[in-house]
């Protein structure tokens, strides 16, 4: 198990510790629903050093993002952020990612933890123009400070206008005295905030002048599970969940990341499957009753047939009703459509919505 530069301090404070994606990491400290909480009505502090990050560098970067990446990298500007796609060669997804344009001739993609590995072979594989590509992961630590009130916690620690940086953008400087600090805002659960990139040697100082300054504010540590309820009150895809290697991004509602007036890895055959519509798609569920749903869960129609699987489900702290995310047949996806989940041999009724369960 790898441990991040933060380990030690999550469990001395009385973090609960679980192996994810090959590390050691804090699951919760005092309450899913009491984190969960503080990040909708204040900030929370989420170690997530677990994440990669690869920079890529020279000439033909741009180029090599646009090979095997979905969305249109060519749009990006300095200091600009894009969510995307690496496409498999078989319609399906070796990860979703970050695309963060430092220059016109520097990148640095944020891959998930799991992922690392898979996703530097599958880039390195298209790398046939002689990219400098670095895998900076295991030097890097990453702080997500989430909640209504992160500009207000953070901002003494730096120069940089927190207040007005502009959703999906980032900026270098200092930090709490350190240079070359990265803060992004980009967020995983809805509720504003930043994420703040630096090396490992730095943590511990960051990690305490941030709760320094945040004191005020309420601010606390959150664990990876109150991360899952609230990405997942927005409707926000998790890999390994939601998507894989073998759902196409057209079918988990990715198309707005899929750009076809550039040519990458298996483009042609992802547009001839919208050209021909899916058969399946992932959908927003509320439960009408009583029951939490699980990944893998079936779901059925009202004769029992399955129609399709959960992929994510749980009780949503926020409100205060079960929801989940899943994929069913075409004609079950549409909006209101009434759907049953199979919960230990019995159909509970759904309702689809469209996400996000949380406005």
């Amino acid at each position: 198990m790898k441990n991040t530069a933060l380990t030690e301090i999550h469990t001395k404070i009385g973090a609960k510790m679980v192996p994810f994606a090959g590390y050691n990491m804090p699951v919760q400290y005092t309450g899913i629903n009491a984190e969960h909480e503080t990040v909708r009505k204040a900030v929370g502090v989420f170690d997530v050093s677990h994440m990669g990050e690869f920079i890529l560098k020279g000439e033909n970067a741009l180029d090599l993002i646009q090979r095997v990446t979905s969305n249109d990298a060519a749009k990006l500007y300095d200091g600009k952020v894009q969510y995307s796609c690496l496409p498999n060669e078989d319609g399906g997804i070796v990860d979703d990612l970050l695309v963060y344009r430092i220059d016109d001739k520097t990148y640095m993609l944020v891959v998930n933890a799991s992922n690392i590995e898979k996703d530097w072979n599958w880039i390195s594989k298209y790398n046939t123009y002689g990219v400098d590509m670095k895998n900076i992961s295991d030097r890097t630590s990453l702080l997500a400070i989430q909640g209504p009130k992160a500009a207000d916690a953070l901002q003494s620690l730096t120069d940089i206008d927190l207040a007005s940086m502009e959703y999906y953008t980032f900026k270098k400087g200092k930090f709490a005295g350190i240079d070359n600090v990265i803060v992004s805002a980009t967020g995983y659960t809805g509720a504003g905030g930043f994420e703040i990139y630096f090396d490992n040697e730095h943590a511990e100082f960051i990690w305490n002048e941030v709760f320094k300054a945040g004191e005020p504010f309420g601010i606390k540590p959150i664990g990876l599970a109150a991360r899952d309820t609230l990405r997942l009150e927005m409707g926000f895809c998790l890999y390994g969940n939601d998507i894989d290697d073998t759902t196409s991004p057209l079918e988990a509602g990715l198309g707005w990341v899929t750009k076809f007036n550039k040519e990458f890895t298996n483009s042609e055959a992802l547009q001839q499957q919208k050209q021909a519509g899916v058969e399946r798609k992932l959908i927003g569920f509320e439960m009408i009753d009583r029951g939490i749903p699980r990944h893998d869960y079936l779901i059925v129609d009202a004769d029992g047939n399955t129609i399709g699987k959960v992929t994510s489900g749980t009780q949503s702290p926020s409100l205060q009703k079960a929801i989940g995310l899943g994929y069913v047949k075409n004609e079950f996806a549409k909006e209101d459509s009434e759907i049953y989940i199979s919960i230990r041999d019995a159909k509970v009724k759904a309702r689809v919505v469209k996400p996000p369960f949380y406005k």
